[in-house]
């Protein structure tokens, strides 16, 4: 007899809740609306709201466009989309999750207060070009470095002031690692500081997924091929269990998978619809017939 469980701590954060919510809310009202680029790392889900009527358009559509709504999604963006809305009267929707709000308000106090650019670092570690990148290294008016992993680590100045931050959906342990290199390494003379900006409701889907995977014969991780967070918690899996499965939907399930399997776990990212996981567990469920 088969078991299949939907994990009930995977699917959308509490950032992506609100966005999609304010975006169904304004749509219901019959309004235009524009998102700044994907709503959600999820091929499906946006489709499911363009079909609503969302429309999603990138910087060089927003420049063109005036006097409509715009919303502006989880990730966050630089001043200078805040700026171009002012400019061609764009009433901004703004989604930004306050984890990330918090994040862009504490950087920017940083580097304003800076005594000069010369002799201080802001250092996030985080995805080049990911959104919610941008709109950190935004507020530096693009002074940041970024640092994607371990290695970078090692092409900071360490004779001058480091003040490290966090993307918020990066791995705590990589984070870990990076502070104590830079302990190790960083001047007698240079001040070292690091704000641990990691958000802990998908910080503590890591332990929650290892559990999840040890428990079943077989793993479907469910998440579109854009999520940065995806791809963390899918190799956790991986790591713990042996036999998951990467896929973007039910159309990616292949039945020899289903072979001398008793408990099946169906888990996501933090982009992961929950109606995209229940329609795994069904498609499963007629393979199984």
């Amino acid at each position: 007899m088969l078991t299949i469980e939907i994990d009930n701590g995977s699917g959308f954060c509490f950032g992506v809740t609100t966005a999609i919510k304010k975006a169904e809310e304004e749509l219901s009202k019959g309004n235009t609306l524009y998102c700044l680029g994907d709503i959600v790392h999820n091929g499906m889900e946006c489709e499911r709201l363009r079909q609503m009527g969302l429309i999603t358009i990138n910087h060089d559509d927003m420049a063109r466009l005036h006097d409509v709504k715009v919303l502006l999604r989880a990730h966050g963006e630089p001043p200078a989309t805040y700026e171009l809305a002012r400019k061609n009267n764009i009433e901004i929707i703004d989604a930004t999750c306050p984890v990330v709000l918090k994040l862009q308000k504490r950087i920017k106090e940083q580097y304003e207060n800076a005594p000069s650019a010369n002799s201080s670092q802001i250092v996030i570690f985080g995805k080049k070009g990911h959104a919610e990148v941008l709109g950190l290294v935004g507020q530096t008016d693009g002074n940041a470095i970024v640092i994607e992993n371990f290695e970078e680590v090692k092409q900071l100045d360490f004779t001058r002031d480091i003040y490290l931050y966090s993307q918020t959906t990066k791995s705590l342990d990589e984070f870990h690692r990076i502070i104590s290199f830079i302990q190790d390494h960083i001047s007698p003379d240079a001040t070292f500081k690091s704000f641990d900006t990691i958000c802990r409701s998908v910080a503590n889907r890591m332990p929650n997924i290892s559990q999840f995977a040890a428990r079943h014969d077989m793993i479907l991780f469910v998440c579109g091929h854009k999520s940065s967070n995806g791809k963390v918690l899918f190799n956790e899996c991986l790591r713990v269990n042996a036999n998951s499965h990467l896929i973007e939907g039910p159309d990616e399930i292949q039945s020899e998978w289903l072979q001398n399997i008793n408990t099946i776990g169906i888990c996501g990212a933090t982009s992961t619809p929950k109606w995209l996981m229940e329609q795994c567990r069904d498609a499963i469920l007629v393979h199984n017939h």
